[in-house]
């Protein structure tokens, strides 16, 4: 028994030896770890322990330059002071501070609390964006009071500017700053809260190209937050600590500054409206106007929320593109569709008078005014003078189904193919529209007023131009283009656009002949509507319009609105020089009244601008 114990001590000895020789060495080896970190490495050590935070900030790409088809800057970018907070450091005594120090509103203030509170786990050492372009002024304050605001820097960022102001701001559009629903709705682009995005006009359309591609930096900083640039602090940094953001693309557009600012001095005069111009040989837009304009500046910058109400709730609308959002009722500029339909299917030819005697009887007992009494009227002179009673006559002819397939065929009831800021498609209405959409069903009369742009036939500005460029042209319908080319921030050609054909009309020579002479007429002849604005010298072939809008009491009375609000639509399609066409150009003036005396003066001024502008550059 004794021999027993004797064996069991001898092996519990043996294993408490090798436990303890065990412990000692551990020991022996962080006694050494410690004296190499206290003693070695001790100086080092405590110095480096300063620069204990890394944190990572995002560099944000140049966006890239818009220019017009000369070499002229329309947006670019600009420096603006922007305050990143790191919520690790930002502690609410320093808040506190902060707002004593410059004036934020109720909604910023809760923006920059609502931004710390969310910031959780890693995200506490990253650097957000707190303040977006604040005042140079503010900038100094806070810099300059750094070491009572831990976490708090101010850094220099590119920020869009518009050179220009307010012109053609519904074609380049603006920025915003970046929604939940935007992050959602475009995950390709892995938004952040802080990021701005193209949120209207090109702008938007082109962010993909715009854009560019971001980078980052690492910094190490000491426990206050600020950064520390010494070679002990540059060792902790990871490996790649920066990659540089690639700018984005630069644009050329069709816009061209000089017959820009053309037509909006042109403009100035109204209130509301619209204007574009277009080379009927490529369908390059050359001039767009939307009135009122904006200042993309105002709504990419710091917009306050009375200003964003004032902009949006506006009776006159300067948010809405009318060139291609806004719908109108193209009035007598439409008859060109009508006339058409009867020449091609051989319905009427120039040899057939008709008498207007300054209205038109159908059915029992129904009439339609005319103007005045135009006597014996002709197709040709019909356009001329902008008879309603012969086109009420034709159109009884032609019927509404087939004066709707014209209409589509020269561009009308769908988009022009622009692609930009949600392009109305207008409306052309036909017989089972009328019967789907009305209780009494389709009537003689909606085929009356269609025919004089009336009823429900509703039209863009845009999609008037196009047409008449296709009148202009003999018969090519363009798809319209703005953008003339896409480069690399050096240079490289990326894309480029070449005119683009929607479709061929395939009339007759004789109608294109008879259409331009009679639009020409317009304008040279002593019964043209336009006659009176003419300005010698200038071929110029058009249609007047005069759109009626007012709103009318079950008495036939007018309703007791405004003067203006209820003045009828004014335009102009019109295009020169009428022998070897070169540009349309489409005014329409919002209650503008007769359009005589308020689009002809407007498209008279556009086109005497251009061919000066032309002259000056030695006829190109």
């Amino acid at each position: 028994m004794s021999r027993l114990f004797s064996n069991d001590d001898s092996e519990f000895a043996k294993k408490y030896r090798t436990a303890t020789a065990f412990v000692i060495i551990c020991f022996l080896i962080l006694a050494g770890r410690l004296v190499q970190l206290q003693i070695v490495y001790g100086n080092e050590y405590r110095e480096l322990s300063k620069y204990n935070f890394l944190h990572r900030r995002t560099e944000e790409a140049p966006r890239g330059i818009m220019y017009d088809r000369n070499g002229k800057i329309l947006a670019k970018n600009t420096v603006s002071y922007n305050v990143f907070i790191i919520p690790q450091f930002f502690k609410k005594d320093a808040f506190e501070f902060l707002q004593g120090l410059i004036e934020l509103s109720r909604t910023e203030i809760d923006y920059i609390r609502q931004k710390i509170m969310l910031a959780e786990g890693k995200k506490r050492t990253f650097s957000l964006l707190g303040l977006r372009d604040i005042p140079k002024e503010w900038a100094m304050i806070l810099e300059s009071n750094r070491d009572r605001l831990p976490g708090l820097e101010i850094v220099p960022m590119e920020k869009r500017f518009y050179p220009q102001s307010m012109l053609a701001s519904h074609a380049l559009g603006f920025m915003g700053e970046v929604t939940a629903e935007d992050k959602k709705r475009y995950p390709e682009y892995n938004y952040r809260d802080q990021d701005w995005r193209g949120k209207y006009g090109l702008e938007f359309k082109l962010e993909n190209y715009l854009r560019g591609k971001r980078g980052f930096i690492w910094r190490v900083t000491d426990s206050k937050g600020r950064p520390q640039h010494s070679r002990e602090a540059a060792r902790w940094l990871p490996r790649p600590w920066k990659k540089d953001p690639v700018p984005g693309h630069n644009v050329y557009l069709t816009l061209d500054f000089n017959l820009q600012t053309i037509v909006e001095r042109a403009m100035a005069k109204h209130i509301s409206g619209a204007a574009v111009m277009v080379d009927v040989r490529t369908g390059r837009i050359l001039a767009y106007s939307s009135k009122p304009a904006y200042d993309p500046n105002e709504l990419t910058g710091r917009l306050s929320p009375t200003r964003a109400s004032e902009l949006y709730s506006s009776p006159l609308h300067p948010m809405l593109d009318k060139v291609i959002q806004g719908t109108y009722f193209p009035g007598s500029t439409y008859k060109i569709i009508p006339a058409i339909a009867a020449y091609e299917e051989k319905l009427i030819d120039f040899n057939e008078y008709h008498l207007c005697k300054g209205f038109y009887e159908y059915g029992r007992n129904s009439s339609f005014s005319c103007t005045h009494s135009h006597g014996l009227i002709n197709l040709e002179s019909s356009i001329v003078a902008s008879c309603n009673v012969f086109y009420f006559m034709l159109s009884e002819r032609v019927g509404m189904d087939r004066m709707a397939r014209y209409a589509r065929l020269v561009g009308f009831g769908a988009p022009t193919g622009l692609g930009l800021n949600y392009e109305k498609s207008g409306f052309i209405p036909t017989k089972q529209w009328y019967a789907q959409k009305f209780q009494e069903g389709f009537r003689i009369g909606h085929t009356l007023n269609s025919a004089i742009g009336q009823g429900n036939v509703k039209s863009t500005v845009l999609q008037l131009a196009m047409a008449y460029a296709a009148i202009a042209n003999r018969g090519i319908l363009l798809e319209p283009q703005i953008i003339e080319q896409i480069t690399t921030w050096n240079g490289d050609l990326v894309q480029g656009f070449k005119p683009k054909v929607r479709r061929r009309l395939g009339f007759k020579d004789e109608t294109y002949d008879f259409l331009i002479r009679s639009l020409a007429g317009v304008v040279d002849d002593s019964r043209g509507t336009a006659y009176k604005e003419r300005v010698p010298g200038l071929k110029v072939a058009g249609k007047t319009g005069t759109a009626q809008v007012r709103g009318m009491k079950k008495d036939g009375s007018d309703a007791k609105e405004s003067k203006w609000k209820f003045q009828d639509h004014a335009w102009f399609a019109g295009f020169a020089p009428y022998d070897n066409p070169e540009v349309v150009v489409v005014v329409l003036v919002e209650h503008g009244g007769f359009a005589a005396k308020a689009a002809v003066p407007v498209v008279m001024k556009i086109f005497e601008g251009y061919f000066a502008e032309k002259k000056n550059k030695g006829g190109k």
